[in-house]
């Protein structure tokens, strides 16, 4: 179980998690080193999974952010495996949902241009025997960035 500490250290490293223990300890008003248990336990307990550090597509030269929606034309555990197999080994894919409705996936891209998406779908995802039809999104601009869970 969480208490109100848990989830205000969580909110904390959410925005900021290169902050020290006594960065931390100041916040919550708690020792360093209560701190440094607490936080040691929710990484133990699998509530912080990783830290990571956040890119700027634009300076890295991704030009293009995108939703595709992948519609399968078959169904079955070996067809969503290898298609499950296909999107891991494509680093422009950088997150992928199974979806309810009429897409089976949603999966969001980043790519250098509308010439590398093109690639992407049309040599990459088309071309996959359990792929019916993908229908992509271009994002215009990113009102608001991937933020922090709900605490």
């Amino acid at each position: 179980m969480l208490d109100s500490i848990d989830t205000r250290l969580l909110a904390a490293l959410q925005k900021n998690a290169h902050l020290t223990a006594q960065e931390l300890s100041t916040l919550l008003h708690l020792s360093a080193s209560q701190v440094g248990r607490r936080r040691q336990r929710l990484e133990a307990e699998g509530y912080i999974e990783s830290y990571v550090a956040r890119l700027d597509a634009k300076r890295m030269g991704l030009n293009v952010q995108g939703f595709v929606q992948v519609h399968l034309a078959v169904h079955g555990p070996e067809h969503a495996a290898g298609f499950a197999r296909l999107i891991d080994t494509r680093p422009e894919v950088t997150s992928a949902w199974t979806m309810t409705g009429d897409a089976d996936y949603l999966l969001r891209v980043y790519c250098a241009d509308l010439a590398a998406l093109n690639t992407l779908i049309h040599d990459v995802l088309l071309p996959h025997p359990a792929v019916a039809r993908v229908h992509s999104q271009i994002v215009m601009d990113q009102l608001k960035r991937d933020g922090p869970l709900p605490t």
